[in-house]
């Protein structure tokens, strides 16, 4: 009997929203709740882990200091009400939610890449590399990387993340460079890879890229200016490159235009070391324009909040707009 595969990122945190949900509505269960409970629990053993892991944060020191600055705000704007620790829980899910999650999911999904990877980037941090062979990597936020380098081949890994590539001429063998579904193979070049949620992207600045999909094998070469996007089955088609707003982060700016605030803030969260939430759909729609600085996450969010018009709510690691 084979071991069971492991959780993906995404169902591991969508088991732990169910086990946020049940560990409100179990502060005064009726029968019926309390079934359904337990039916939950049978239907798959990630939701006992799930629960376990939720359970334990939930009444740990940093949900429970979030929770007190929450009531205080609100007293502040309020008469003075006492109202019990547990009622007052049913109204902190986002914020729950968050901190379940951060807590209690990132400190074990990436643990194989501090195995296999020779480079790590943290949230909000950017690590500058020389390879061997004289390539330098400009290593993006939350990556991680390594290589080899020996007679027979010239091999960058990019577990995850986004990196940008500097290689220079080089007669002898070209650096490949794994991401995902694809390879890509390159010599006096400059270009950028982004592998996330198994969907890789190309860019390239300068030079030519030789791509191939894992997948099938096919093959597509891209020239300066040109960019595309390699998912699980296949390529897509090419698309023309932006370097000003594409390729912005390499000098350390987030820069948009005319884009949805949902695809902005997706985007700042790869940069910003906690957790942001929208509660209000109507602002995801929100077309923006900006160009900031990325070492100063927290003051972009506080910016695009004040363009739409939305109120914004700070926690230890966690602004919540609505």
């Amino acid at each position: 009997m084979t071991d069971p595969q492991p959780a993906s990122t995404q169902d591991t945190a969508h088991a732990m929203e169910q086990a946020l949900d049940w560990l409100i509505l179990l502060d005064n269960p009726s029968d019926e709740q309390t079934r359904q409970f337990q039916a939950w629990l049978a239907a798959d053993p990630r939701h006992g882990q799930a629960f376990a892991r939720a359970q334990a944060i939930w009444n740990g020191p940093q949900v429970m200091e979030s929770a007190r600055q929450l009531e205080n705000a609100r007293q502040r704007q309020a008469p003075p009400k006492v109202t019990p620790l547990s009622r007052l829980r049913s109204h902190w899910k986002p914020l729950a939610t968050a901190a379940v999650l951060f807590l209690g999911l990132f400190n074990f999904s990436d643990l194989p890449l501090h195995w296999q990877a020779d480079h790590l980037t943290v949230v909000g941090e950017r690590q500058r590399l020389q390879l061997e062979d004289g390539s330098k990597v400009l290593l993006n936020t939350d990556s991680a990387f390594s290589s080899t380098f020996n007679e027979q081949r010239h091999v960058a890994r990019l577990y995850k993340g986004e990196a940008f590539f500097e290689v220079p001429a080089n007669r002898n063998l070209p650096l490949e460079i794994d991401a995902g579904p694809v390879t890509a193979s390159v010599s006096d070049t400059t270009f950028a890879v982004r592998y996330l949620d198994g969907v890789a992207q190309v860019q390239v600045q300068r030079g030519d890229v030789d791509l191939r999909a894992s997948r099938n094998d096919s093959h597509v070469r891209l020239s300066a200016g040109e960019s595309i996007r390699i998912g699980p089955n296949g390529f897509d088609r090419p698309s023309r490159l932006d370097s000003a707003t594409d390729l912005a982060w390499v000098q350390g700016r987030l820069v948009f235009e005319n884009r949805p605030l949902g695809q902005v803030l997706a985007e700042l969260q790869r940069y910003y070391p906690g957790w942001i939430i929208n509660t209000n759909d109507r602002l995801a729609g929100v077309a923006v324009t900006g160009n900031y600085r990325l070492d100063q996450p927290l003051d972009v969010v506080r910016s695009l909040a004040h363009i739409t018009s939305a109120r914004l709510q700070e926690f230890p690691a966690l602004v919540i707009f609505n």
